[in-house]
């Protein structure tokens, strides 16, 4: 599964919650500039690279607030979301002038209070990333940060707006904006920005957005559930090489702490081909491309389908020659459950913030027979 299919799969997830939301929501139009440094990976190569480069960008973005009087929608606060393309202002030989397009969700803070004109929230950008010069080891041999001219988009910051009227509000936001192929190719250092942005948003329409009073809530199943899922992903370990296969598999032990939260620990193993046509020479055993950890997973349940996991992995065994470079790991993505108790999602899998692959996952949740149930 190649690179390009990233967004496309993260833009389904979140036409599913459109579906959801769009015959009960608050349209808007948001603009805004912004700019930030670029952050160095602490080596020779990076430190020339950024002193020739800057970063300032430019944001348009259509969204939605949903009104519709649901539970999650309730719990989370009401949330935000919609499309958006990004661009670099400037253009650099070395980088290009990167561009992306992606689907985003805001999430307030605070309690549901509609009439307040200052208000902060958190939000989370995923799409594609194009328009990059990648590293050449004959045309452009500085550029360590990329080796793909697409790479997947991923941008996560906090927000603060002042609505001055009907129509317009006027906001700031700071946060950490990525792009990166996920070890597909090398290099893959990933571009770092820190964007301080200011910007303008235009509500589309004129009602005062009121969902209402607080909806009724369901009874609250309190049960463990058993999560079984398949990754898999490709990797490409050193400069020129050809991609190889990278995957494993799951299972985790999960509790229903709350109508929003699911948290738990599993076990997760994880494969690498490739090592002896990397290594051919060498005696390649077991334990040298199969590696396992202890995991704690929790799930952000944003409706009653999709999902954001995230994971803290320590490994048990790691393996050689498969560039599990901590004894650590993390995992953050978004998963779409079936009414079968079928998901799907992609999430990236990270060594202290440095790809390690991508993870297409298909999988099954079993609920435990044991429950408690209970309510507000």
């Amino acid at each position: 599964m190649r690179l390009h299919k990233v967004p496309i799969i993260t833009f389904i997830f979140f036409g599913l919650v459109a579906q959801q939301v769009e015959a009960q929501s608050k349209n808007f139009f948001e603009l805004s500039y912004d700019r930030g440094p670029i952050i160095s990976n602490h080596n020779d190569w990076s430190d020339v690279l950024i002193d020739k480069i800057g970063y300032a960008g430019v944001d348009v973005r259509i969204g939605w607030r949903s009104s519709k009087n649901t539970y999650y929608n309730y719990i989370n606060r009401y949330p935000s979301y919609g499309l958006g393309f990004t661009t670099a202002v400037n253009y650099y030989s070395e980088i290009g002038r990167p561009m992306g397009i992606y689907a985003f969700g805001e999430f307030p803070f605070g309690k549901n209070i509609f009439d307040r004109k200052l208000n902060f929230s958190y939000y989370s950008q995923i799409g594609l990333g194009f328009n990059m010069n990648p590293y050449s080891v004959e045309t452009n041999p500085i550029n360590g940060f990329v080796s793909s001219a697409i790479n997947a988009h991923i941008h996560f910051g906090f927000k603060a707006s002042y609505q001055f009227s009907e129509l317009f509000e006027v906001f700031s936001s700071i946060g950490t904006k990525h792009y990166s192929n996920g070890s597909i190719k090398k290099p893959n250092s990933g571009i770092n920005f820190i964007p301080i942005a200011i910007g303008l948003r235009v509500n589309l329409d004129k009602e005062e957005f009121n969902p209402g009073a607080k909806p009724d809530f369901p009874l609250l199943e309190k049960r463990g559930y058993w999560n079984i899922a398949a990754y898999t992903g490709l990797k490409s370990y050193d400069i020129g090489e050809k991609t190889y296969f990278r995957g494993g598999l799951g299972v985790n032990y999960l509790w229903e702490f709350s109508y929003k939260y699911r948290g738990g620990i599993g076990l997760d193993w994880f494969y690498g081909a490739g090592a002896h046509d990397r290594y051919p020479n060498e005696n390649i055993s077991f334990s040298d491309v199969n590696s396992f950890a202890v995991v704690g997973s929790w799930e952000w349940k944003l409706t009653e389908n999709l999902y954001m996991p995230v994971a803290l992995g320590v490994y048990l065994s790691r393996a050689q020659y498969n560039q599990e470079v901590n004894g650590f790991y993390e995992r953050i993505g978004v998963r779409y459950r079936m009414n079968n108790n079928t998901f799907v999602g992609i999430q990236i899998k990270a060594h202290k913030a440095k790809a390690d692959f991508f993870e297409f996952t298909l999988g099954y949740t079993i609920p435990d027979k044991h429950k408690k149930v209970t309510g507000l």
